[in-house]
């Protein structure tokens, strides 16, 4: 992805100057390619990780992460946001219920991809959502993320009992059509999701920024990523998403999100604005 250099009356910090070299080194050495992300959230990841790791300054940290992968590893996981619930927006799943697994249901076979999966909670509601409109048994689902150790607690599937209430109120109001204990293990102060849903569930790493195309998907969600980047990678971004639908496919975004920023929007419907769900007509 080619990066466009500071506006002349733009000056940069000297930190700034220095978070945009230690962008650049990440990428060198490990291939993590965080300079299309918006600055301001950055700089405060930066910041924080600072403090919390005491380097004093960031070209001590750049030092550690060329000579280090586990620390790269560890900024890694600093850098991403990794913020998800259980049926998180709830409305967002009323509408993929009624407005869009009704279209789906002509396909023998159904292909969707959670990109930005997190911790996996909202792949997990996916799967839910599939058992309880009877298409499990023709549908898979790729959840991915560029964190590795994210992943690997999505694909455990264990989460804290704090989140419990909010995910049971989450999946009566998104219209759950029974109990979400009927989907869960409670005990020792942790819940966790019943085997059955990880069936037709394949977790994998994918870098949205450097990473290419998965083809033909019947439906793609990534909600609550874009509002990370950066105009020119959320047009990137967009255009993958774009090139991985089948046509007729839908695309769901967070409810801050839009198609605005990509120059394919005219191929798309609006399906419900206020959810931003989408679906490719060309």
């Amino acid at each position: 992805m080619k990066v466009r250099p500071p506006a002349l009356d733009e000056p940069l910090s000297e930190f700034d100057v220095e978070v945009e070299c230690l962008l650049q080194a990440m990428f060198l050495r490990w291939g993590f390619d965080f300079r299309g992300y918006a600055r301001a959230s950055l700089r405060r990841r930066v910041a924080r990780y600072l403090s919390e790791e005491r380097f004093d300054r960031v070209c001590d940290l750049q030092h550690e992460l060329i000579h280090s992968e586990q620390r790269s590893q560890h900024f890694l996981r600093g850098l991403t946001i990794n913020v998800t619930d259980m049926f998180r927006d709830p409305v967002f799943y009323k509408v993929l219920r009624e407005q869009v697994i009704p279209d789906l249901r002509s396909h023998p076979f159904l292909k969707i991809w959670h990109a930005g999966c997190s911790t996996g909670e909202e792949a997990y509601s996916m799967s839910i959502l599939l058992q309880e409109e009877g298409l499990s048994d023709r549908a898979v689902i790729y959840a991915t993320d560029i964190n590795s150790q994210v992943l690997e607690r999505a694909r455990i599937g264990i989460y804290h009992e704090k989140q419990w209430l909010v995910a049971c109120e989450n999946y009566r109001e998104g219209g759950g059509k029974t109990r979400l204990e009927d989907y869960m293990s409670l005990g020792y102060e942790r819940f966790m999701v019943d085997p059955v849903l990880k069936k037709n569930m394949v977790f994998t790493r994918h870098d949205l920024v450097t990473d290419q195309s998965f083809g033909e998907m019947h439906l793609i969600l990534c909600r609550n990523v874009l509002i990370y980047f950066r105009h020119e990678l959320q047009e990137r971004v967009l255009t993958l998403f774009y090139d991985s639908l089948d046509l007729g496919g839908y695309l769901g975004l967070g409810i801050k999100e839009s198609l605005r920023a990509a120059p394919v929007h005219h191929n798309f419907r609006t399906v419900d604005a206020a959810t931003r769900v989408f679906q490719r007509t060309h």
